[in-house]
């Protein structure tokens, strides 16, 4: 098990009222981190994350908030990797509707290392364990990302690194990952 979070932190999912913190946390991120920015055919959600996440009963925005403030967001959606850019096959393994794909994965560099990311990812897998439809758990991840390739190593199993054969191009180093679907006995629904 992980270290128990800092009390200075709670995790919930979004309301309304978070998502312009959200959405601020998410395009730093893109700038920041990622060093491509804002790609509309990547992050459209971001545009609308009430309607992506919000007004979508299989879809979720969890937050981590500090002192007031939105610090680290993970997303659910029903979708699986689009094609292109990403290979026909993987789009066929990780169907739309069945597949929860986790997104929007992101901490504030100031509040990195304290268990945030993992346990957002622990309670988005809960959720999908407990929601009608899933069968299994996907991501993609950008591991030019400070962390990110150890993170989900630790967390997931590698499906398809395409940095073997250059997939997107020079920069992006996608990796995609899958997470064993908790057993929905023990997962607790955030809803």
């Amino acid at each position: 098990m992980g270290h128990p979070l800092p009390p200075t932190y709670t995790i919930r999912p979004a309301t309304p009222d978070d998502l312009p913190d959200a959405r601020r946390l998410m395009l730093d991120t893109f700038y920041r981190d990622f060093g491509y920015g804002y790609v509309p055919a990547w992050h459209r959600d971001v545009i609308d994350l009430a309607q992506t996440y919000l007004d979508e009963p299989r879809h979720l925005l969890l937050v981590a908030l500090h002192e007031g403030n939105v610090v680290a967001t993970t997303g659910v959606r029903s979708a699986g990797p689009a094609h292109p850019p990403h290979p026909r096959w993987l789009a066929e393994r990780y169907p739309c509707g069945t597949t929860a794909q986790l997104v929007r994965v992101y901490v504030h560099p100031e509040h990195r290392r304290h268990g945030l990311a993992r346990t957002l990812v622990r309670q988005a897998c809960a959720f999908a364990a407990t929601t009608p439809g899933y069968d299994c758990v996907y991501l993609h991840t950008n591991v030019n990302a400070p962390g990110a390739e150890g993170f989900w190593r630790s967390l997931a199993k590698e499906v398809f690194d395409a940095r073997t054969t250059g997939e997107h191009g020079p920069g992006v180093g996608t990796v995609h990952f899958e997470i064993p679907l908790p057993q929905a006995g023990g997962a607790q629904p955030l809803r």
